[in-house]
């Protein structure tokens, strides 16, 4: 079986990007809410500081978006290539 490579690049980045958008919209509710996962991810995406402000929620959205579909795309890849070869 090989897997849709944009297909599960797609479905990778919204998810990734939801669990982003819902936890930094969360934290600005309750600015307790999330701290330590967001102030994971901005370990990761430069450039990225969670904040009181929209723009920071819209920049950490948009850092999982791009992440999530590389992310999906290499695994998918690497999946179908190794499938591949067990046949």
């Amino acid at each position: 079986m090989r897997l849709n490579v944009v297909a599960f690049a797609s479905t990778v980045a919204l998810i990734w990007s939801a669990a982003i958008l819902l936890v930094a919209c969360a934290h600005l509710a309750w600015p307790g809410y999330g701290g330590g996962f967001l102030d994971f991810a901005a370990s990761i995406y430069p450039g990225y500081h969670p904040g009181p402000s929209f723009g920071s929620v819209v920049a950490g959205t948009l850092y999982g978006l791009v992440d999530g579909a590389v992310g999906g795309a290499l695994f998918a890849w690497l999946y179908n290539l190794l499938a591949a070869r067990q046949a």
